[in-house]
This record gives structure tokens, C-alpha cells and sequence, in this order.
């Protein structure tokens, strides 16, 4: 199947033969004759070109979000909840559309794709009900006459750094709440996936344009990695929520620490699902298989380990064999197909070395991997969903890969099973399939999963919004999306108001004059 993205473009007034479609900014013109090719992982065609942006074009757009924030703050949380509405509106009526070039960029599937776009309209919608609800708290005083409070504030400027296994639904978490919680938002997509970027720009600023909302308010940005390390550094930007590797969020969190700034870190996962004796069988095969080749292993909720009990181990490793072989692998665009390509040919490498390093280590695959070959396949981004057998201290077990490599664990107690689950530097998402009561109640107790993400029979990945999304150790800390993560985008103030004739001091303190 050859997919014809010409309309798509065209949808977004994207020209493929445009030797430079964006400006690396949304204010007027780029000096750099920088420009980066961008190729679709589906066919290997080229879709467009865009300028890097400088230092100087960033700077630029640094100070409209400043100014900007200075009005923005001043709208009221509900009509700050309208514009966002519109977005989600807007959104609605270009899924289609932007679900297919988030799926042919990318090289997600189609059904992935409109995924990716409901999870923004979805979490506008909860922005819209957030902003009649950024609540603080009354607390009685120990002094008469006394009332306190706290309240939260807008941060001021939001800095929003996205990956691009999900190009436009994590830049959404965030923008769609800062926005809502009063803060003005730059955001630098991932430098493989800026075309998705500039499609949610377009949308975004024509509904700013419609209600006359200030040049600034949400910005865009793109460029490399010094243009991430420039807005890490920047006193301009209170917030920095970055999305990526481990190493990359070492990396912010270390800047943006040294100027006492603050930030939001979702990194890497190493996610297992422990499979009961006593699991539903079919629950745990669609999940796992879903968790572990869904978006080609590139989410950071993939399902990279399965520990499983011995007494089925052979039984549900058959199972698995029996489900790989029926796993349909081609042009994401055709909703027939479960598994499209890797991003690009780096991926496809370090999928081939964690291979090899799997064997060396002393791995035994029982589902080959590889490098799928012809006409449907000459991107040379397309490979092979594989699983080995392996011990959890393996130092490529102990390792994120983002590709569709399964690493299969026996195990004989619940307690061992969780031990070997939390036996990672990882923290993201974890799940058993189960249909005992106390091992559930075990595995999400304080003695369970250290993930951010626990789940009972369902798998690690596919997260609602209304939850907040993160983990810990090193995943980060994060949390975004749902539940109380707004007040990641605020500063707590505590207030108190005497309303006395007299100025009684806290803890019975005297201080006579």
C-alpha cells in the first residue's frame, strides 16, 4: 500500500517542495541556512525541509513569551478554560488529518495516530474543567482574629521539550494545563518530528487569532539539542518539562538546578508484567503482545519484561510464539497492519547491537529478530518483534531499548516476582495479570511495584489521562496529565490576614514595645 500524503500537507499548508517551510519560529524570519530534511520512516520519502532555529531566533521568541505572560495571567482560570475548549474543538475537526501525519512521520499506526489526537482533545477537555477548580486550602489559625489560606499562582513561562514516539500528545499534558493554570508555554519538539509540531501550531494559533489573544501565548520552537540546552538554562523559563532519555534528563535537571529553576522529568522505563498462575490467559497475551510491539517498542510504557510463573512459563511462552507469528507488520497508514517502522536507521542499529548484546550476554531467542526486507519495507526502518529468554540482571535487561525486544523471567513466589520487577534503575510502569485478590492488593501495596504506574490486569501501557502519568527512580519524578498535576505549572503561596486590633505572634512568642 503507497500512501499519498500530498493531501495531508496540504491540509496543513505543509509544501513538500519547499526547500524551507518553517521559520524555527513563530515571529518573522530565520538567518540560519540550516535546514533539516525530514523523511518519513514509512517509505523513506522525503516530506519536507525545515530551518533550524538560532540562539538568536530563540531568544526571540523567549521575550514574546514573556510579555505575553504578563497578559495572559490576567484573563481569569474560566475564560483561559474557554480558548482551551476551542483548541479541543479545533482539534475535533482536524483529527483525521493530523492523525495521519502523526502516523506517516512518525511511523505509528493509523489507529495510534487518532489515538494520539484523542488524547489531546481528551485532556483540553480536562484542562476546560481544571480551570473552575484550581483550588487552595483555608486553614484555621492558632491566633484570634487570624485567617489563613493558600492560593497558586501562575509560574509565569513554561518550557516544553517532547520526543518523538508521541510528537503532539505530551506537549498537550502540559501545554493544555499551563495554559489553563495562567502560564504562557515554548515548546521544542523532537528535531525527528517538527511537521506534527507545526500542524498543532497552526491549529492552536488560529484560535488565539480568533479571540485576540496576545503573540507569545504558545510558541514554537525548533531546532537541536543546544536550543534544548539554551532553554534549560534560560531564568526566563520558570518550568521545564522535558520527555526523553534518562540521559538527556540528567542532563536538564542538572542545568536547570544550577539557576534553582524548577522541573518536570519523564525519562526512560523498563517495564515488566508479572503473569500469575492464576491469570486470565487471554487477558495477559493481548496485553503483553499489545504492550511490548505497540508504536514498534517505542513507548516508554512498552512492555519490556514479562516475568512469569513457572508452573505456565512453557505454556504461555507457546502462546506468545504462536501470537508473534501472527503479528502484521507494513505501512502504519494501513489499518490492517499491527506494527509499523522504527523512527530511523540509529534505531534500527541500536535494536540489532541490544541483539547482539542479548546473546552475548547469554540470552536464547526463541522469536528471531531482524531487518525486514522488499518493496514495502525500503525504508530499511522495519524490523522484527523478537523475544528472549533471559535473567533480570543481564545488563541489556537492565537497559532500556526502544525497539520490540520481549525479555521473558521465570519466576516461583509473588514476593520474588515483585523483587525481580523493582530490580531495574527504572521506575515507569509495571502491571501484574492476576485474578488472586491478595497478590493484586500485594503488588499495589508499600511492599509492591516502585513504579509511578501500577496496574492490575491490564498491561504498562495505554494511560488514561485522568491519571497522573510518571514514575520514579530514573523516570524522573514527574507527573503530568491527570489527577492534581496542575500544580506542577503553579507556586504555592501561603497567606495569612489579621483582622484584630492587636498583632498576637505564632507560637505565643512576646515582643513588647
Amino acid at each position: 500500500m503507497k500512501f499519498d500524503i500530498t493531501p495531508v500537507l496540504a491540509h496543513f499548508k505543509i509544501n513538500a517542495l519547499n526547500p524551507a517551510f518553517s521559520t524555527g519560529s513563530v515571529f518573522g524570519g530565520n538567518s540560519n541556512p540550516v535546514t533539516k530534511e525530514i523523511i518519513s520512516p514509512v517509505d523513506g520519502q522525503k516530506i519536507a525541509s525545515v530551518n533550524m532555529a538560532t540562539g538568536a531566533d530563540y531568544d526571540a521568541v523567549a521575550d514574546k513569551a514573556v510579555e505575553a505572560s504578563k497578559k495572559w495571567r490576567t484573563i481569569p482560570a474560566p475564560k483561559r478554560g474557554e480558548i482551551v475548549r476551542q483548541i479541543g474543538a479545533a482539534l475535533r475537526e482536524n483529527k483525521d488529518q493530523l492523525g495521519k501525519l502523526v502516523s506517516y512521520e512518525m511511523g505509528k499506526s493509523l489507529q495510534e495516530g487518532w489515538g494520539e489526537v484523542q488524547e489531546m482533545i481528551d485532556i483540553c477537555d480536562f484542562a476546560v474543567g481544571i480551570s473552575r477548580q484550581l483550588y487552595g486550602s483555608t486553614m484555621h489559625s492558632e491566633r484570634p482574629d487570624h485567617r489563613m489560606y493558600d492560593q497558586y499562582h501562575p509560574l509565569g513561562v513554561v518550557g516544553i521539550i517532547s520526543a518523538f514516539n508521541f510528537p503532539v500528545a505530551v506537549w498537550s499534558w502540559n501545554a493544555m494545563l499551563a495554559l489553563v493554570c495562567g502560564n504562557t508555554c515554548i515548546w521544542k519538539p523532537s528535531e525527528k518530528t517538527p511537521l506534527t509540531a507545526l500542524a498543532c501550531q497552526q491549529i492552536i494559533q488560529k484560535v488565539f487569532a480568533d479571540n485576540k489573544i496576545a503573540e507569545g501565548t504558545s510558541c514554537l520552537v525548533i531546532g537541536d539539542r543546544q536550543i534544548g540546552a539554551q532553554m534549560a538554562a534560560d531564568t526566563r523559563v520558570a518550568l521545564i518539562s522535558a520527555t526523553g532519555s534518562t540521559r538527556m534528563g540528567k542532563e536538564v535537571a542538572v542545568t536547570v538546578a544550577k539557576r534553582l529553576g524548577k522541573y518536570l522529568l519523564e525519562l526512560g522505563g523498563n517495564n515488566a508484567v508479572i503473569i500469575s498462575k492464576d491469570a486470565n490467559m487471554d487477558i495477559a497475551l493481548v496485553g503483553a503482545v499489545f504492550g511490548a510491539v505497540g508504536t514498534a517498542g517505542q513507548r516508554c510504557t512498552t512492555t519490556r519484561r514479562l516475568i512469569i510463573h513457572e508452573s505456565i512459563y512453557g505454556a504461555f511462552r507457546q502462546k506468545l510464539i504462536n501470537a508473534y507469528g501472527q503479528i502484521r507488520i507494513g505501512n502504519p497508514l494501513d489499518e490492517h497492519n499491527h506494527m509499523g517502522p522504527l523512527i530511523d536507521k540509529d534505531a534500527v542499529n541500536a535494536y540489532l547491537k541490544s541483539i547482539d548484546e542479548c546473546k552475548a550476554q547469554g540470552g536464547k531467542f526463541i522469536v528471531d529478530g531482524g531487518i525486514l526486507s522488499g518493496d514495502e519495507y525500503a525504508s530499511g526502518c522495519y524490523v522484527k518483534p523478537c523475544i528472549a529468554e533471559v535473567e533480570n540482571h543481564y545488563p541489556i535487561v537492565q537497559h532500556e531499548t526502544f525497539a520490540p525486544i520481549l525479555y521473558l523471567i521465570k519466576y516461583e513466589t509473588i514476593d520474588q516476582a515483585i523483587e525481580l520487577q523493582n530490580a531495574v534503575p527504572q521506575g515507569l510502569s509495571s502491571a501484574i495479570i492476576t485474578n488472586n485478590l491478595r497478590e493484586a492488593e500485594q503488588f499495589l501495596s508499600y511492599r509492591g511495584s516502585d513504579c509511578g504506574i501500577a496496574n492490575v490486569n491490564i498491561g504498562t501501557s495505554g494511560a488514561e489521562i485522568g491519571g497522573a502519568f510518571g514514575g520514579e527512580k530514573e523516570t524522573g519524578g514527574g507527573r503530568e496529565s491527570g489527577s492534581d498535576a496542575w500544580k506542577a505549572y503553579m507556586r504555592r503561596q501561603t497567606n495569612t490576614i489579621n483582622y484584630s486590633a492587636q498583632l498576637p505572634l505564632a507560637q505565643g512568642i512576646k515582643f513588647d514595645l
